[in-house]
């Protein structure tokens, strides 16, 4: 936390605990439910939190968002003064959002509060100056990086759908600062109705960090690259050929991951990400990932946004992506809460 921060929201009449929440909220969500406010001010979830949030929608600094489950209430904190007051008065966590992101956001703020660090980057320029960042090195936005006294750094990752394409990209973004740090966590938060999707991104961190592709396996991934971008102009039986043996070999998220890539970015696209560095580091535990199942439910706090027509079957059903495939999966076994990933635990897969 920010001193300066805190001492600027302080001024504006509220105690220090509240301030580290706002805070929090202001920088990272834009919105939050009174339980997250309670998990931080260390009191039960009832008449002080009820009061704290009464009070801010009664100053006119936060507004209440009515939810599916009609006991239920998001908080949208949108006050120019409170922002103002931390130095970010345009900022976009202010605005109001799609049913999906506020969600999100609400499940990012829980993922943030599950996550023991020291301070919170958010902005490019914190993380600038808080890292060992080259002058050419580009971080994604909207990913906060968490810093611990001992030097640690933690990515957070939340799963915003079951398949982890998305989460490829966002290691291969991170690698150079991987190898510019002595200690790194990686940490996947999961929504509950996810969890069964942690065998996947297991995988993913395998396939993206410790494993490099062979001159050869280049060799035949391009040729069968080329077959399948050419699949429907070439009328050539050897290079059908060519595509069903690589379609066998290579039908995998991995490949068509790095297909698509090879689309857009050519023969770049094979460049690996993995290093000696990274592969050192989680052999010898200054590199670790983990991931973490958030414990709570999130439908019933779908905001039925009252400029919207839509109807509570149709606003449930855009919670989250992949519905079908999470109800289905739902049965099947999930990991502890929360479950560190060991080097000689992950599988091989070519």
């Amino acid at each position: 936390m920010n001193p300066d921060r805190l001492r600027a929201i302080v001024e504006h009449g509220f105690t220090e605990r509240q301030a580290r929440f706002l805070e929090l909220v202001m920088r990272h969500a834009g919105v939050c439910v009174p339980r997250q406010y309670a998990q931080v001010a260390g009191i039960a979830q009832g008449a002080k939190c009820n009061a704290f949030f009464d009070r801010l929608v009664r100053r006119g600094h936060a507004r209440a968002i009515e939810c599916v489950h009609n006991r239920a209430r998001l908080y949208l904190v949108h006050s120019r003064l409170l922002y103002h007051a931390i130095g970010e008065p345009s900022s976009r966590y202010r605005r109001a959002v799609s049913p999906r992101l506020a969600l999100e956001r609400v499940m990012l703020l829980d993922a943030m509060l599950s996550t023991p660090v020291d301070q919170w980057l958010a902005t490019a320029a914190e993380k600038v100056a808080a890292l060992p960042l080259a002058p050419d090195m580009k971080l994604p936005e909207g990913f906060p990086i968490g810093r611990q006294d001992d030097g640690r750094i933690v990515l957070l990752y939340l799963a915003p759908e079951p398949w982890p394409d998305a989460f490829r990209t966002f290691l291969r973004a991170h690698v150079p600062l991987l190898q510019s740090v002595p200690q790194w966590t990686i940490r996947i938060v999961l929504p509950r109705r996810f969890g069964h999707s942690h065998d996947d991104y297991q995988r993913a961190v395998h396939e993206e960090l410790e494993s490099s592709l062979s001159a050869a396996l280049v060799a035949d991934l391009k040729r069968y690259f080329e077959c399948r971008r050419d699949i429907h102009t070439a009328g050539d039986p050897q290079s059908d050929e060519v595509f069903r043996a690589g379609h066998r070999r290579f039908s995998t998220p991995r490949f068509d991951d790095l297909y698509r890539r090879w689309i857009k970015h050519g023969d770049e696209a094979f460049n690996s990400s993995s290093s000696v560095a990274i592969i050192g580091a989680l052999e010898s535990g200054a590199g670790c990932v983990e991931s973490f199942v958030l414990p709570h439910s999130y439908r019933h706090l779908s905001p039925l946004v009252g400029q919207s027509r839509s109807t509570v079957g149709e606003v449930e059903k855009g919670v989250e992506k992949g519905d079908q495939r999470g109800d289905i999966a739902r049965r099947q076994s999930q990991p502890r809460a929360s479950t560190p990933w060991r080097s000689h635990e992950r599988p091989v897969v070519m």
